[in-house]
């Protein structure tokens, strides 16, 4: 099942438990540490052309492509893996399942155990497929992180209801998503020459826990480069890489 993560929420993580915060680099929790993902071979070449166009219609099937692509690539990785289905919001439907805010752009999401989007101009029009690309391959991350209970384990970290330690847990949580995006587009045969613009593309909510950009940059090349999940392991690197 895939672990629907309240991103809009998450400066609300602070578990008022009692207990001591984690010491960094992360310590007793094995599922962000040593978790089997990080295991796994290099993911597959996977088969996977991708014509966006400029039409709601070609739109749709691109996002359904890329979505399919994604299933083939991570299914050898993951235990027990569940394939993942797209589901396409109306057009009057601008309401986040996971943040409860009203969005009028495009926006791709994890809604129970399916990735939900909605499609507008600003990825329609475009010309390009930069926004979409980056946006389902971020939020499959998401899927790789519930499925593997990296996402689970994330959200129960005690933290001491410490600002600084709340703020570096979520700092290598959203450093590993960019890291699996980077493994995800190596996978799907993304050649990515400047990964500037990629950083860059926003999250449909104001997500202040990316890193620097030095770090964004270092972790999603680094999942390119390998290929491999175990690659993007953040909770064990040294304060200074999720700066």
């Amino acid at each position: 099942m895939i672990n629907r993560v309240l991103a809009g929420t998450a400066a609300g993580l602070a578990l008022f438990s009692g207990a001591a915060a984690h010491a960094e680099p992360i310590k007793g929790a094995p599922e962000l540490t040593h978790n089997e993902l990080y295991k796994a071979a290099k993911l597959p070449k996977v088969s996977c052309k991708l014509s966006k166009g400029t039409s709601s219609a070609s739109t749709r099937k691109y996002v359904t492509k890329l979505v399919g692509c994604l299933n083939t690539a991570w299914k050898p990785a993951i235990k027990d893996f569940k394939p993942v289905e797209v589901t396409f919001k109306g057009t009057s439907d601008k309401r986040s399942c996971s943040t409860g805010m009203d969005l009028s752009g495009s926006m791709s999401e994890i809604c129970a155990t399916t990735i939900s989007v909605r499609l507008a101009d600003d990825w329609i029009k475009a010309k390009d497929d930069l926004k979409v690309f980056t946006s389902i391959v971020r939020t499959w991350s998401g899927v790789v992180t519930g499925q593997t209970g990296i996402g689970e384990a994330w959200w129960s970290l005690e933290n001491g209801a410490v600002e600084s330690v709340m703020d570096e847990h979520n700092r290598r949580y959203y450093l590993q998503i960019d890291c699996f995006a980077g493994v995800s587009a190596k996978s799907v045969g993304r050649v990515v020459k400047d990964w500037k613009p990629v950083i860059k593309v926003p999250d449909f909510w104001k997500n202040r826990f990316h890193g620097t950009t030095a770090n964004r940059l270092s972790w999603i090349k680094k999942g390119y480069e390998s290929g491999r999940p175990g690659a993007c392991n953040t909770w064990t690197a040294a304060a200074s890489k999720v700066a």
